[in-house]
């Protein structure tokens, strides 16, 4: 998306550094009081003009949270800016939640089978669920959440809200169909954000706490756009199809020595190591990707490798950490493999892959943790505010680190 705008033109959505840079710079004025006042209105296409749709971007760690958050403290300081800050740290909390109950995620996967393999069983619920995503349910705003999910892949995250909502209590379709038809969609698609966001709306994630829709605050919140009839009065609260362990630790990992000759592997969870200050010093011989699934991701991660192949022009490699590249990395001299930390999810499941393939040429496979998630995290144990009173504490060890 980023690659056909215009020099005076920003992306709607940007994924290059230089562009999602741009987009800060220029959403900056509107991150305070306004961005507080004004951030649940949803303008529809092209109206998105009251959040910063850097959610893509930060996403893939295009830029972070880390500098995205020093420079809206810089413009408006903590108090104008603490609801943008704590939306920021919304996408902290879910990923640190998940990481301590990897479980919930392949619990969701067995889930969503069970779900599909029902849609094939019973036509009352296909039917239900093609007349769902095709956008033929009869309710305005639904509908045409779908076809903005479908043309633009973004919904506004307060819209996100009442489609789950939607979803669930009036259309009577199971969760889980709808968090895997937003996740193929969204051009901001991540794993513990869209499936908690899922739950918790369900009344699954803090029970007995449900999300539900309503009809008077749509059309306000949509300025007139829609009037939704016949939305669901009650939330009744799905039976739960996972079990929901207690909070581990996070898993072990190795960190990357930074005097062994490496070879660096970029992925989609984290585009700017190079900008990383603990990195700066690794002996990079070897650059390789893990290859794009959706265009959204080729751009981001093709902008990544040239910025990498700036920062490291001496490295070989820069194509995808196959076996064969794995073992041509050996020969020229790497002990070990090193890439941003990957949280529960499907590059995590592909990085697991590889650090046995590696091992099999002994090169080491190493993780870099940043320390906004190393010292986050520990707080996403229960539920957010937990998290929200440690916020000020963490911006400002963030600050004395940086």
């Amino acid at each position: 998306m980023a690659t056909g705008a215009s020099p005076c033109e920003q992306p709607s959505f940007p994924l290059t550094r230089q562009d999602a840079l741009e987009r800060l710079q220029a959403f900056l004025p509107k991150a305070g009081s306004a961005y507080a006042r004004m951030r649940n209105l949803d303008g529809g296409p092209g109206g998105h003009h009251h959040v910063s749709r850097l959610s893509a971007a930060l996403r893939r760690r295009v830029v972070s949270e880390e500098e995205v958050v020093a420079a809206v403290l810089a413009q408006h300081g903590p108090v104008l800016a603490h609801k943008f800050i704590s939306e920021v740290f919304w996408r902290t909390y879910w990923k640190g939640w998940l990481e301590q109950r990897p479980a919930v995620w392949t619990g969701y996967l067995e889930a969503l089978d069970r779900a599909r393999q029902q849609l094939e069983t019973d036509s009352s619920l296909a039917d239900r669920y093609g007349e769902a995503t095709g956008g033929r349910s009869g309710i305005d705003c639904f509908d045409a959440w779908v076809s903005e999910l479908e043309t633009s892949g973004y919904l506004h995250n307060w819209a996100r809200m009442q489609f789950a909502s939607i979803w669930i209590f009036t259309l009577g379709l199971p969760w889980e169909l709808g968090a895997a038809f937003m996740l193929d969609r969204l051009i901001d698609a991540d794993p513990a954000s869209n499936t908690l966001s899922w739950r918790w709306v369900a009344g699954l994630h803090t029970a007995g706490k449900a999300y539900l829709a309503d009809a008077d605050r749509i059309k306000e919140m949509t300025e007139g756009r829609f009037a939704p009839q016949g939305l669901a009065r009650d939330a009744l609260v799905p039976a739960d199809s996972i079990a929901v362990p207690s909070p581990a630790p996070p898993r072990i990992f190795r960190a990357p020595d930074l005097l062994s000759p490496t070879a660096l592997l970029i992925s989609v969870e984290d585009l700017s190591l190079e900008t990383v200050p603990e990195l700066d010093p690794l002996p990079v011989r070897w650059l390789a990707v893990i290859p794009a699934e959706t265009a959204a991701d080729s751009t981001a991660l093709d902008d990544a490798l040239s910025r990498a192949r700036r920062r490291w022009p001496d490295a070989d490699g820069l194509g995808p950490l196959t076996v064969s590249a794995l073992a041509r990395a050996r020969a020229a001299g790497c002990r070990q493999v090193v890439t941003g930390f990957a949280p529960v999810g499907q590059t995590a499941t592909r990085i697991a892959l590889l650090r046995r393939e590696a091992e099999h040429v002994e090169l080491l496979f190493a993780e870099h943790l940043r320390g906004w998630d190393r010292r986050a995290w520990p707080h996403c144990r229960k539920g957010f505010f937990k998290l929200k009173e440690k916020i000020p504490m963490l911006i400002n060890t963030a600050h004395h680190t940086s």
